[in-house]
């Protein structure tokens, strides 16, 4: 099969934007509980923010827009992106009278070991991003130059001025002709299922790319949704078949979709995992190699799988290898401490891509 990419791909000089809120990140050290321990290690993450952070470091044109407060937290967390080669020159740095609150968003992290599962608990309501203004953003602006955008969500779950900012920021990226990412990341303890899935369901005629297939709406019948959900009785880890038909139901609905991609996981136990993954490319679905592996921090590993498949398509790679890329880049995410793939040598994933563990000298 002739391999012929629809997006932007041979532009490794592209130019990407991602959208979305910063939080601290408070993590007690060897794997102890909040409860046993006497400090914390301090680092700054977020679904969007971290595959930003990660294609800067591949080497990718990558800029990201928050909203901090503006005080040493705030700041912090913007130095710690630019000291990542993420350009934040369209950050806000509000003062108290903008946000009230004048607040970085939060979140601890109690790391899982053997049988005991990772746990976050979050403490980000009221947070810069929450509480600003955003009709003072000039969108057409924010938006001049790019050629891609990534998107969640995660921050229109945090407040209707951000369900806004979201939906203006999709509407405004295909008038200028972007290429749009868009991840579900349902979380929970931010909004309910159905409001979820009510939301994300209205971002998708914007989309190009879709990273996972919930939280979303897609009725067997629009007009009669008892008849229910395509997706439903579709287990965690569906087979070939069942996934295929779960994306060409997707593309039949929504035909700007040119890409759709969904990492499985397996858990062995709270240290031990398997990944792989499924990609709907140009016409065709693709299964990804099995990876098996041991997890140092489990936290940012969809967003590594995310920042893979990116930059894979920005560099032409052939639909398998896309895939593969993705899966392996989210493999070595969980062997890193901190929310981000901090990975600077695209080999590196290409080797685990390959099965290759041998030492590189």
């Amino acid at each position: 099969m002739e391999h012929r990419n629809p997006l932007i791909t041979g532009k490794p000089d592209a130019k990407f934007l991602a959208v979305g809120e910063i939080m601290l990140r408070l993590t007690p050290p060897n794997y102890e509980k909040i409860r046993m321990s006497n400090s914390f290690e301090v680092s700054y993450g977020g679904s969007e923010a971290n595959i930003a952070l990660a294609l800067a470091n591949l080497g990718v044109d990558s800029t990201f827009f928050t909203v901090v407060p503006n005080n040493s937290i705030g700041k912090s967390a913007v130095r710690m992106l630019r000291s990542n080669d993420v350009h934040c020159t369209p950050v806000i740095l509000t003062t108290p009278q903008e946000t009230p609150t004048h607040r970085l968003g939060t979140y601890y992290l109690e790391t899982g070991y053997g049988i005991r599962a990772s746990k976050v608990t979050y403490d980000r309501k009221h947070s810069a991003i929450t509480e600003y203004d955003f009709s003072k953003v000039d969108l057409d602006t924010l938006l001049d130059g790019f050629d891609w955008i990534h998107l969640s969500g995660i921050t229109p779950a945090l407040g209707e001025n951000c369900r806004k900012l979201i939906l203006d920021c999709l509407v405004k990226a295909k008038e200028k002709g972007l290429t749009v990412s868009f991840d579900g990341n349902f979380r929970s303890t931010l909004w309910t299922w159905e409001d979820a899935r009510d939301f994300c369901t209205q971002c998708l005629p914007y989309v190009d790319v879709l990273l996972g297939i919930e939280p979303y709406h897609l009725w067997k019948d629009e007009n009669d949704h008892s008849k229910g959900d395509y997706k439903d009785g579709i287990p965690l880890q569906p087979t070939y078949k069942q996934q295929d038909e779960i994306f060409r139901e997707f593309v039949k609905r929504y035909p700007n979709l040119k890409s759709i991609a969904r990492h499985v996981r397996y858990a062995h136990s709270g240290s031990e995992n398997s990944l792989k993954a499924y990609l709907w490319y140009d016409g065709h679905t693709f299964e990804s190699k099995l990876f098996t592996f041991n997890i140092l921090d489990r936290v940012g590993g969809g967003d590594a799988f995310a920042s893979g498949l990116i930059y894979a398509m920005l560099h032409n790679y052939k639909p398998m290898d896309m895939v593969n890329f993705a899966v392996a880049s989210s493999a070595i995410k969980h062997t890193i401490h901190g929310d981000a793939n901090i990975t600077d040598d695209e080999q590196t994933i290409i080797n685990l891509m390959n099965m290759n563990y041998d030492i590189k000298r």
